[in-house]
This record gives C-alpha cells, sequence and structure tokens, in this order.
C-alpha cells in the first residue's frame, strides 16, 4: 500500500462527508421540486448553506454552490469580466499573478484570445508572494480600463500565502473587483470572506476531505456576475443547475469540520512537514549539501507564509518526472506541481513566474500532508528520499550524455 503525499490535488474524502452521504443519497430529492421530499430537500440544502457561509464568514445569500474550484473560477472571471464590460466598454485589462492556478490562467487567456481582454502580470517575489507595492502602482494606472484583479490566497505548488486583506483594501479603494481562488487556503490557513473585501472567492470541497463533484463561489452580496451557465436559473440566477443536495450537505458538514479543527491539525501537519524538511534541506533553509532546495517560503523563518502541509523543493541535476515514478516505485504518491499539469513537460509556470530558469525548474517535486498523514510515513520518506535523489540525477545526467 502507498503513502499518500499528494493531498494538494485531493484528498481521500473523511468520514464525516462518507456519513452525511450515506445518510442522505437515498432521500433527498430534487430541491426546486415543490413537493415535499422537494422542500426537505431545500430545507436541508438551505441549512448547509448557512452552515458553510459560517465557516467562510460569509453570509448564506453569498454562497453559490459549483461543481468545484475550476467552475467558481471560471463563473467569477468570465461573469466580472462581461459584467465590467457591459458597464464601460474600455474596462479590459485583467491583473493576475503568473503564479495562478491553471482553472484561472486558462481562463484568463480564453477571455484574452476571445473577448478581447489584455492580461497584466503582477510581479511576486522569489518565494512566490505577491508584490503590493508593483500592485498599487498597477491600480494606479489608467484605473478606468481595469476590468478585475485576481490572486489566489494560497498557491497550490510552493504554498506561499498572499496577503489578500492587503490586496483586497488596494482595490477597493481603487473600485476594481478582486476576486481571490482560496481552494488550497480555506481549511489550512485562516480565510473569512468578510474581511477579505474580495468580491469572488472560490473554494472546493474534495480538498476538504467532502467528494469530487461540490464547490463553491462566494460572491458578495451587492456583486453582480453575468451568468457562464443557462437554465432553471437556480442560485441567485447566477449558476443555474439542479443542485447536488447530498454532495452540498457533505462538503458543508466537512468545512465546519476542517475549521472547527484547523488550528490543531495545522499545527500537526506543519510539524510533520518540518521533520521532512530538516531531513532533505540543509539547515540554511535554501540549499543542502546535495543540491536539494526549498521552493517558497521557508516556514521555519516565517511559517504565517506558508501552507502548513506542503513542501516543495528542487534536486539540481535531476528530472522531476523521474523523482515522481521513483518514488512512485518506492510506495509514495507524490507530484511535480499542480495535479492538472502533470505529466505534460514543461517547466513550473510558478517556478519560472518566481524567477527560476528552465533547468532551475526541472527537478521539482512537491509533498503535501493532510488529514491521512502520520509519523510513520513522513518517517519512512525522510528515509528513502536520498537514495532516490541519487539514483535520479544519475538518471538524469545519463540522459544528458544521450
Amino acid at each position: 500500500m502507498s503513502r499518500y503525499f499528494d493531498h494538494a490535488a485531493t484528498t481521500p474524502v473523511k468520514p464525516t462527508a462518507v456519513e452525511v452521504l450515506t445518510r442522505l443519497l437515498p432521500e433527498l430529492a430534487n430541491p426546486s421540486s415543490l413537493h415535499g421530499a422537494g422542500r426537505r430537500a431545500r430545507l436541508a440544502v438551505d441549512a448547509a448553506r448557512a452552515q458553510l457561509a459560517a465557516a467562510v464568514d460569509a453570509d448564506p445569500s453569498e454562497v453559490i454552490f459549483t461543481s468545484g474550484g475550476t467552475e467558481a473560477d471560471n463563473l467569477a472571471l468570465k461573469g466580472l469580466y462581461w459584467q465590467r464590460r457591459a458597464g464601460d466598454s474600455r474596462r479590459r485589462r485583467i491583473l493576475l499573478t503568473g503564479i495562478e492556478h491553471h482553472a484561472v490562467l486558462d481562463t484568463a487567456e480564453w477571455l484574452e484570445a476571445h473577448e478581447a481582454a489584455e492580461l497584466v502580470i503582477i510581479p511576486v517575489d522569489g518565494e512566490g508572494i505577491v508584490d503590493t507595492a508593483a500592485l498599487a502602482e498597477l491600480l494606479t494606472q489608467e484605473p478606468e480600463t481595469i476590468a478585475l484583479v485576481t490572486v489566489m490566497w494560497a498557491n497550490s505548488e510552493v504554498g506561499s500565502v498572499q496577503p489578500i486583506p492587503e490586496i483586497g483594501r488596494l482595490c477597493a479603494a481603487a473600485g476594481i473587483p478582486l476576486h481571490t481562488d482560496a481552494v488550497q487556503a480555506f481549511g489550512s490557513v485562516p480565510v473569512t470572506f468578510a474581511d477579505s473585501q474580495a468580491s469572488t472567492l472560490a473554494i472546493s470541497g474534495h480538498k476538504l476531505g467532502a467528494p469530487v463533484g461540490i464547490g463553491a463561489l462566494l460572491v458578495r452580496r451587492d456583486v453582480k456576475l453575468t451568468p457562464v451557465l443557462h437554465g432553471g436559473g437556480q442560485e441567485r440566477d447566477i449558476r443555474s443547475g439542479t443542485l447536488d443536495a447530498p454532495g452540498i450537505c457533505a462538503f458543508a458538514a466537512v468545512a465546519e469540520e476542517a475549521v472547527a479543527g484547523r488550528e490543531a491539525e495545522a499545527a500537526r501537519l506543519a510539524g510533520l512537514r518540518d521533520q521532512l524538511l530538516d531531513a532533505v534541506v540543509g539547515l540554511d533553509g535554501v540549499r543542502g549539501a546535495d543540491g536539494v532546495r526549498l521552493r517558497g517560503p521557508d516556514p521555519r523563518l516565517n511559517p504565517e507564509r506558508r501552507l502548513p502541509n506542503n513542501l516543495h523543493i528542487t534536486v539540481d541535476g535531476a528530472e522531476g518526472d523521474s523523482l515522481l515514478f521513483m518514488l512512485d516505485m518506492a510506495g509514495f504518491d507524490t507530484a511535480t506541481g499542480s495535479a492538472c499539469t502533470a505529466g505534460v513537460p514543461r517547466p513550473s509556470h510558478v517556478l519560472v513566474a518566481m524567477g527560476l530558469s528552465e533547468a532551475e525548474a526541472r527537478g521539482a517535486q512537491r509533498f503535501t500532508l493532510g488529514w491521512t498523514t502520520t509519523e510513520d510515513d513522513v518517517a519512512a520518506l525522510a528515509e528513502a528520499l536520498p537514495g532516490i535523489i541519487a539514483r535520479s540525477r544519475s538518471a538524469g545526467l545519463a540522459a544528458d550524455r544521450r
């Protein structure tokens, strides 16, 4: 049986979600139906909406259920862009970082290709943290032409946590809507929609232990979005489609549980992550004697700037895919980066945006811990990694000689 270190891609379904699904799947009807079963389903959805809203510090009316983070990001970017351009055709510019998830990057690029959007990149530093001074300056440059700003709350590859409340204040002062992809952040670090000053915020159930296929977009009550889906007009006429009542209830239950236990679980996972970090990276926090480099903020120096469950390294002279396959054969499930681009032989756009060269980005490996991770898992990985790194480096050097 393998040891799982890819919780950022998805985390196993939690017992709470299994219990809710097992109980409700045979019972719940379509919440839009007017008969008794439909009304009972609607009551269950309304209760879950309030439960989820409390977990993310939002009003229940601000919760728009979606199929997951990708749909939520698409709805936010397209909906905001179309709505803003309808109000003023000059609003064509989208400000975004180069480290966004592809659900945001590809949506923005689609708007650029098909809807005349102009993309403006907000710089990040070598740890993957947004340069807020540069953003503030960008917001002063022809603000009447800016459609929206989008900055992810926490990066899925290198674990950097952005100062979203500060970014939200800058955008609010400029009168520009902010979208934040909080899929990786929610449940791991404090996330409050009310204090973020964001117009929209995306979260996803399967990152928390809910089933795949359920997520939400938080939409502030004074914000209007042009719908992407059309149909029955569910979810404030913003997102049509029959609601997955059992999935929504499971999502809300797991979200409440995750937020209630967040501090204790974050401390546990950070401790395990740091054990692994000390085993594979030098004590200077930057470069180990064997050419292993930590990427993203050093949690031993600035723990608040990094997700508690994330460790990302690059290995000089090794290929990320080679590391992944050797770890896989040794019984460890890891990743070279975002699961949405796994298997594509190109350097991580996140690492490139952070200033790494293509050669430096080649040997990337991400380890993400979660609720199933044990001390034994971490000890086994720490013991196995040096040998796997050495073999992978040898394989990389051999390939370079061909």
